[in-house]
């Protein structure tokens, strides 16, 4: 099954947690390493054959859209603007809609870095994809090898590879760590304005259309500076 060729990338958030790292610029364009956190995210789909990545902008937008005009690299950059209003995840993705395929495609944090084991783990989430079965599928990871997420994990992963999503109270085994795939219609019916993915993925979960797969690797969540002092000195080795 060919994998999708592209995706969209989350980077209109504000960065509160980030300040004051982000009181000149996105939580997208704060650099990790000496690279922006965008571009460790856009080189990681690249590298799996990503070709065009719609980026959603809203705080700052006019850097962010500098800074991938300065890129060369792939993939090609399309932007989505949210400069009047900031629309979440589920309301960023479904106005960009007219900008992405009709078919699945990536959906992509800014603020996740890994470091994974030879093989890449955004091919591994495309070659789980399955769209007779499922409508989402998550990249996921082992709150035991994962940083800066819930400690308390997100989700159990079934051995068929569905999920299900924690109840109140739970400690799940994994988390999120901010790539999936997913078909238009899973946000393409939702309200108008801003909106969560999470709520969707929840009662898609209860039909056993949402699953997940858990490369090896070790993933960083940077949230805070501290955070981002933590995956610095990690990718440092």
């Amino acid at each position: 099954m060919k994998a999708p060729n592209t995706a969209m990338v989350l980077a209109a958030g504000l960065g509160t947690r980030m300040r004051p790292l982000t009181n000149d610029r996105p939580k997208a364009l704060v650099e990790v390493g000496g690279q922006a956190l965008m571009d460790h995210m856009l080189d990681r789909l690249a590298a799996a054959g990503v070709e065009t990545a719609v980026v959603n902008v809203h705080y700052f937008a006019d850097l962010v859209e500098a800074h991938v005009g300065r890129r060369t690299a792939a993939p090609r950059i399309v932007i989505s603007d949210e400069r009047p209003q900031a629309l979440e995840t589920g309301g960023g993705v479904k106005q960009a809609l007219p900008l992405l395929p009709d078919g699945p495609f990536f959906v992509a944090n800014i603020d996740s870095v890994w470091i994974e084991d030879d093989a890449s783990a955004v091919e591994a989430v495309a070659r789980a994809w399955d769209p007779a079965r499922m409508d989402v599928c998550l990249m996921l990871a082992p709150t035991a090898t994962s940083m800066g997420f819930h400690d308390t994990g997100d989700v159990f992963l079934e051995a068929d590879g569905r999920v299900r999503f924690k109840a109140p109270g739970e400690t799940a085994p994994y988390v999120y760590v901010g790539v999936h795939i997913t078909k238009p219609s899973v946000v393409a019916d939702g309200p108008e304005g801003p909106f969560s993915l999470l709520p969707l993925w929840k009662a898609l979960a209860e039909q056993g259309r949402v699953h997940g797969v858990s490369p090896p690797g070790l993933w960083m969540h940077v949230g805070d500076p501290v955070a981002r002092d933590v995956a610095e000195a990690k990718l440092a080795g």
